[in-house]
This record gives C-alpha cells, structure tokens and sequence, in this order.
C-alpha cells in the first residue's frame, strides 16, 4: 500500500505529538471519566481541536486523534446510540484535521498530517487492562470489537490508522485482521515492558505479525518507559524492515487502582538520535509529553 503519508515516511522522520489528555487537563478539563478525552467530543470539541493545535504549534508533523477510547460500546453506556457515536468518532479526525487547518501560519514550511486512534480492548474497559491484555477473548472476537469503529474511522480519511498500545500478540492479530481492505495504512505500536510485550511475549515474534502485511506501513512502542525504547525499535527494524514509530510516556507510571501516575517524571531527548540511527522514523511522546518536550524532540530531529 503506498500513501501521501508512507512517501513522507520514507523521505524522512516526522514528528508525533504528545500526550493528548494532559493538554486538555493543562487547560483545565477534567477527565476523570472511562470515556477519557473522548467524552470531550460531545461536550466540548473545540477543546480537542486546541489541544491539537497546540502541539502543531509546539513542532508536531503528526497529531494523533482523540479516539483512543471512543468506541461504540463505551458510548452506548452513556446513552449514546450507534449513529451518534459514529459521528463522534469521525469527529474526532474533522478535529484534528481542523487543527491542521489552522496550523499553517505556525507551520508554512511542512505538510501536516492526521493519525486516527484505536486504542486496544483494554482502553474501553478503563481498568488498566491495556497494560495487562489477555482479556480472554479470542482473536475472532476481538476482531469483531475493533473492525466496526476501524470502517467509521477510515471512512473519515486520517492519513494513517494508528493501531496503538497493544498489549499482546492476540490483538495485534486481530487488529491486522480488522484493517484489511479499509483502504487507510496503519501504524501498529505495543506497549511493553522491557523485551517483551505486556503480556509477556517476546517482542520479534510480536513484530513479525506485522512484517508482511501490507496495510502496515510502520511499527513500533509506545506508552511504555523510555528505557524500553532504544531495544524495541532495533528489534521492530530488524524483524519487520519498515519505519518504526516511538512514542514512550514521561517515565511515571500508571497505578490503575488508584487512578494516578507515580514516580519520577522524565523523557531523555538526548536518546531520540539514537532511536532515529536504529530505525525510528515517527518519535514524539504519550502520556504525560507535553508540548515543550515535543518542541525539543523536534529541535534534535531538525538537526539530523
């Protein structure tokens, strides 16, 4: 499959975004939601919009959409019907695309480009389960979940798929069974912990899922630690030959039973050369990356 955005790729590394839900609560939104930012698209959708704009502004090439855990299912537990969440879903990309739109002034000198969310299983279940996987669902049965909101997401033409936080091999199977044939590439990207993947597989048999299927243009990690980094992407390159995508949280970690991040918060900008010598072509960071990190990422990368 080739693309606008997958020639970008190819030309050279881009920079990602950071995380999406500590811009919205800097300026002052509460997320203490299951729906997470998500909820923000019926209530408050310009808020989402500014969030993006802000990390275009901050050096971003690529937003990625507030979807992560926009789905039918956690919708219709609020009352919301499935045309209406539908609609939700395609706005989260017309958001991001709004951002882009508005961007230019800030960014004259670089095409902008929009990646659509899907979160894993796990993130509809709010529990921290995306960070343990094995749900006890089989891959059929997840590919079942993830390939209505997949169409609706495709349908609104983002640039890419971003198929991301996968906790284990059996999503990730089931992910690339659910993007065939959508006519949209996808990036796929684990959360790991160290050589393996949350559940505990090792990390080129989960890449190699990947390495032959066409509609994949780009692996890698993200929301795992950035010492987890530099060893993944070697290992994606290596097993899968594609781009690798690289977006780690701050270094604090998430306590599921207590709703809240612990630990020292750090993201060394000095490794990002070394991620881009091992195969790292999309870099930016998840939770807890702001927009000031995001503009030293794009300072280093500016250099290369």
């Amino acid at each position: 499959m080739t693309s606008d955005f997958a020639d970008a790729l190819a030309s050279g590394p881009l920079v990602l975004d950071g995380g999406l839900s500590n811009q919205l609560e800097a300026a002052g939104h509460d997320l203490g939601d299951a729906l997470w930012s998500a909820r923000l698209l019926a209530e408050d959708p310009e808020a989402i919009t500014r969030a993006h704009l802000a990390y275009f502004e901050a050096g971003a090439e690529v937003v990625i959409t507030s979807s992560y855990q926009a789905t039918f299912e956690g919708f219709a537990r609020r009352g919301i019907g499935r045309e209406r969440a539908a609609e939700l879903l395609t706005l989260s990309v017309e958001s991001a695309r709004e951002a882009a739109r508005r961007a230019p002034a800030a960014r004259p000198d670089r095409a902008l480009w929009v990646a659509a969310s899907a979160g894993p299983y796990g993130a509809m279940l709010a529990d921290g389960s995306e960070y343990r996987g094995r749900y006890g669902l089989g891959t059929a049965e997840l590919e079942r979940f993830h390939r209505p909101r997949l169409k609706v997401l495709a349908a609104a033409r983002p640039d890419v798929l971003a198929l991301e936080t996968v906790p284990d091999t059996d999503e990730a199977a089931a992910l690339l069974r659910a993007v065939r044939g959508l006519g949209v590439p996808a990036w796929l990207s684990y959360t790991v912990a160290g050589d393996r993947t949350r559940a505990g597989q090792p990390l080129d048999e989960a890449f190699a899922l990947a390495a032959d299927a066409e509609e994949v243009i780009a692996v890698g990690v993200n929301c795992c630690a950035p010492e987890d980094v530099s060893g993944a992407v070697e290992t994606a390159a290596r097993v899968t030959g594609k781009p690798v995508v690289a977006y780690p949280n701050s270094g604090e970690t998430w306590d599921a039973k207590s709703g809240g991040w612990r630990g020292r918060s750090w993201y060394p900008v000095e490794r990002v050369r070394d991620w881009r010598e091992r195969g790292a072509r999309l870099v930016g960071g998840c939770c807890r990356v702001g927009p000031e990190t995001i503009t030293s990422i794009a300072r280093v990368l500016s250099r290369e």
